[in-house]
């Protein structure tokens, strides 16, 4: 029986992920890094979560930056 490896993410809210990487970057990088307009047109945490909860490619963006990132 094979194990899966640990994920990087587990025990991480989505919130925490993006409240990391926008403390690290910040929006106008952000942006840079994942092209969302949720990071550049009047962006805030609430109306991106609001976004990548609808949106599973967007968030698996935002989920990969933070393990190249911080991981």
């Amino acid at each position: 029986m094979t194990e899966q490896p640990k994920n990087p993410l587990h025990g991480l809210s989505l919130e925490k992920i993006l409240t990391c990487l926008v403390e690290h970057y910040g929006w106008e990088d952000l942006y840079k890094q994942i092209s969302i307009n949720c990071f550049l047109n009047e962006p805030s945490v609430k109306s991106s979560l609001k976004f990548l909860r609808k949106t599973p490619w967007a968030r698996e963006k935002v989920e990969t930056l933070y393990v190249s990132t911080f991981v």
